[in-house]
C-alpha cells in the first residue's frame, strides 16, 4: 500500500505550525490521537488498579492495553512488559538489581557507541559491586561496531553487555543478533538500548537476541515514559528493592509507586496510530510490520535525498557512514553546529546541534562534548521539509565563506 505522508501530517497538530522537524531523535511530534487518549484517561472517573468499581476496572483495563499495545510493537510478552519513567530510570533500576549478585572479579561490557543512558548505569553499578568494566569501541572511520568488537571483551567472566540497538548520534545500526550469539555463548546477559531503533524499523525482542530490551514511547509518537521488555521467567528471578506492601508479581514488582495511567494510555494510541500505517486488516502485530517497512522506506528514501543534496554544499562533512543505519545524520558544518542549529531554527526548520548524551561516541569522533549538527527524520518528514533543510544549510555555508 502507498505510504500517505500527507494524510499522516494531517493527524499532528503540531505541523500546523509550519515548522519543519528533523528533531524527532530527541523526541517526535504527537498525533492529536495520542493526545485526546491522555487527557481522555486523565478526566475519566479513575482510581487505582482494582476490578469492583468501575473506575479500578478502567484503570487496570488501561494497565493491560498499553502492555498489549507494547508487546504487539515489540513482539514480546505482555508478561514481560514493565513501564517505568523513562528509560534510563529503568537502566538505573535494571544495573543496581542485577549488581546485587556481582562481585570482584566478574565483568560488564559497555560500547563507546551508546548513549550514557545505557553506558553510565552499568559503569556506576559495577564500580559499587568491585566488577570490571569493559569497553568494546568502534571505528571512528567508518561508525560501524562489529561482533568482534563486542567478542572481544567477552570471558567466562562476563555477567552483562549492555549495547544498543541504533546510535542517537550517528544511527549506526549494530549486528545485535550476532552480538547477542557470541554474548550468550559467553553466558552473559545482554541489554539493548532500543530507543533510537524501535523509532524506525519492526524490532522482534527474540530474533535481535536481547534478554533486556528497553524503549521510550515519546520517541515514537507516544507520551514521556519509559519501557522494558524481557522474558518474564528472568524477570522472576530478578529481585529489586521494593515497598513492603507493594506487590511481588511479575511485571509489576519492577514498577515502583503508582503507574501513569494517562502515559500509558497515549502509549497503546501511539502503537495503534503507527499500526494504522499499514494494511486495515489483520492481527495488530502484523500491521505494525508492515508499517514499520513502509516507514523505514520512507524515511530512507528522504535520508538520500538529503545525503545526495548535502554532497553539493561546500564544506559539508556526513559523519554518518555504517553501512546498515538510521535515517538519523550528524553532519559537520562550516562555522560549527551551534550555528547551523541558530540559522536553521531563524528559517523554521529544526535540527538540533551537540552530542545528545552520546558522549563516549561524540569524543572518540574528535568532536568532543560540543558533538556536531544532527539530522534526524520520523514518519511525518516530506520532501518540502527536505527541501527546506537542503536550502538553509546551502545559505548557511554561503555565509560562512
Amino acid at each position: 500500500m502507498p505510504y500517505d505522508v500527507a494524510a499522516l501530517r494531517s493527524r499532528f497538530p503540531a505541523l500546523d505550525r509550519g515548522f519543519a522537524h528533523f528533531d524527532g531523535p530527541g523526541g517526535s511530534q504527537v498525533p492529536r490521537e495520542v493526545g485526546e487518549a491522555v487527557a481522555g484517561t486523565l478526566t475519566a472517573p479513575i482510581a487505582n488498579r482494582g476490578r469492583t468499581t468501575p473506575a479500578e476496572r478502567f484503570s487496570d483495563e488501561v494497565v493491560l492495553a498499553a502492555r498489549g499495545a507494547m508487546a504487539d510493537l515489540l513482539a514480546a510478552d505482555p508478561r514481560g512488559i514493565v513501564f517505568g519513567r523513562s528509560m534510563t530510570a529503568l537502566t538505573v533500576d535494571l544495573a543496581r538489581t542485577l549488581a546485587t549478585t556481582w562481585g570482584p572479579g566478574d565483568e560488564v561490557v559497555v560500547t563507546r557507541l551508546d548513549h550514557d543512558a545505557n553506558i553510565r548505569p552499568w559503569v556506576i553499578a559495577a564500580q559499587r559491586a568491585g566488577a570490571t568494566v569493559r569497553w568494546a569501541d568502534f571505528d571512528p572511520e567508518t561508525t560501524e561496531l562489529r561482533v568482534e568488537d563486542v567478542a572481544a571483551q567477552l570471558s567466562d567472566r562476563t555477567r552483562a553487555v549492555a549495547v544498543t540497538g541504533a546510535s542517537n548520534l550517528v544511527g549506526t545500526r549494530p549486528p545485535l543478533a550476532g552480538i547477542a550469539a557470541r554474548v550468550h555463548d559467553a553466558g552473559a546477559l545482554l541489554v539493548v538500548d532500543g530507543v533510537h531503533l524501535t523509532a524506525h524499523a519492526a524490532i522482534d525482542v527474540a530474533a535481535v537476541g536481547a534478554d533486556v530490551f528497553l524503549c521510550s514511547p515519546y520517541k515514537f509518537l507516544g507520551p514521556h515514559c519509559g519501557v522494558l521488555a524481557a522474558d518474564p521467567a528472568l524477570l522472576e528471578t530478578l529481585h529489586p528493592d521494593k515497598l513492603l506492601p507493594s506487590t511481588d508479581a511479575v511485571p509489576e514488582r519492577f514498577e515502583l509507586g503508582t503507574l501513569p495511567y494517562e502515559l500509558l494510555a497515549g502509549t497503546t494510541a501511539a502503537v495503534d496510530v503507527l499500526a494504522s500505517l499499514g494494511p486495515d486488516r489483520g492481527p495488530r502485530r502484523d500491521r505494525l510490520v508492515a508499517a514499520m517497512g513502509a516507514v523505514e522506506a520512507h524515511e530512507d528514501r528522504l535520508r538520500e535525498r538529503i545525503e545526495t543534496g548535502l554532497a553539493w554544499i561546500p564544506g559539508v562533512s556526513v559523519l554518518s557512514r555504517a553501512a546498515h543505519r538510521t535515517p538519523t545524520l550528524l553532519v559537520k558544518v562550516p562555522g560549527g553546529g551551534r550555528r547551523a542549529h541558530q540559522g536553521l531554527a531563524d528559517r523554521g526548520v529544526f535540527a538540533p546541534a551537540g552530542s545528545f548524551y552520546a558522549l563516549e561516541a561524540s569524543r572518540r569522533l574528535g568532536l568532543g562534548d560540543d558533538g556536531a549538527l544532527r539530522i534526524g527524520l520520523a514518519p511525518y518528514n516530506d520532501d518540502e521539509d527536505v527541501d527546506r533543510l537542503l536550502d538553509g544549510l546551502a545559505k548557511l555555508s554561503q555565509e560562512a565563506s
